[in-house]
């Protein structure tokens, strides 16, 4: 069953209601977010996309209430990757903790409106080439593998996001009273709250080619798109409060890239052999739940026997 307006404006609604609620608390200027805060934050924001699965169940019924659960916890869990790197761009530039709210929610509003634009073309793609399926698979194979075997860290001043951004705009390392663009001799400059806000968008545009060929693995029909929209969005607009929540444990978990690394060997091999070996939705949530689970699991008793 294809898409329909009404499930289309229930998912537009919720979403603009929920981002109304989540800006009330959480983006107030000169605000700190506790860990309570974030905890509470991050667990209504999961709530909320599964109480928006049941929705597609009652709507679409069993079968894409299944994708899209698996296609959320997909992306969820490679979203968690950026989180890391969020970390670390916020530390590079100093950014004061009662502007982290402010930055990350402008910073993942443009990365939505950019994984917007990738799924469309996307959807296009897959809709008149269905070969594109096999590179979709080749290249998240290869990402899989350079993952998995990469110990580089991520470096903020190497970064291909950063140096577009001194080559084609005028910054200054101010950061005056928490505001984005500032005024010297009538030229306008951005601060390093700017520069952290187009980095952060800029930057998840290299997760989403990972994760939207991926998704399409889950939910290769391309009539239902929203299954993929609402899937990436939901991951995306929880990651603000999973920061936070996080903030503090980065090193704690230090074989997730390699627990991600394998759900994209596992996503990348099903879409290269679907034509000869039909997988279930269940097959791929499983895999999911148990590569990041036991990834989690291994980097806290490797943490702990170190210590």
């Amino acid at each position: 069953m294809s898409d329909t307006p009404f499930t289309y404006l229930v998912f537009a609604v919720v979403v603009l209601l929920a981002l109304i609620f989540d800006m009330g608390l959480l983006s107030k200027k000169n605000t700190v977010v506790s860990a309570k805060t974030a905890l509470l934050q991050t667990i209504f924001w999961v709530l909320l996309a599964f109480a928006f699965g049941a929705f597609i169940w009652f709507e679409k019924g069993s079968g894409d209430a299944a994708s899209y659960v698996s296609a959320y916890l997909l992306e969820w869990s490679l979203s968690t990757d950026n989180i890391f790197v969020f970390i670390i761009i916020f530390s590079f530039f100093k950014i004061k903790e009662n502007n982290y709210s402010r930055v990350l929610l402008l910073g993942i509003l443009m990365a939505i409106a950019f994984r917007i634009l990738f799924i469309a073309l996307g959807s296009e793609l897959v809709a008149r080439f269905d070969w594109i399926m096999y590179i979709f698979g080749g290249f998240l194979v290869v990402t899989g593998f350079k993952m998995f075997s990469s110990n580089k860290e991520f470096n903020p001043e190497e970064n291909w996001a950063f140096k577009f951004i001194q080559k084609f705009t005028r910054t200054t390392n101010e950061e005056p009273n928490g505001k984005f663009v500032i005024v010297k001799h009538g030229k306008a400059f951005l601060t390093r709250l700017a520069i952290v806000v187009v980095m952060l968008g800029l930057i998840d545009i290299v997760f989403a080619l990972d994760s939207i060929p991926a998704v399409f693995s889950i939910i290769p029909d391309t009539s239902k798109k929203l299954l993929i929209y609402s899937s990436n969005i939901f991951a995306v607009l929880g990651l603000r409060s999973l920061f936070f929540l996080l903030q503090g444990a980065a090193d704690k978990f230090k074989f997730l890239q390699q627990g991600i690394a394998v759900v994209l060997l596992f996503i990348g091999l099903k879409m290269l052999v679907a034509k000869w070996v039909y997988l279930p939705i269940w097959v791929s949530l499983l895999a999911i739940v148990l590569c990041i689970g036991i990834s989690i699991i291994y980097s806290i008793c490797h943490k702990q026997k170190a210590a």
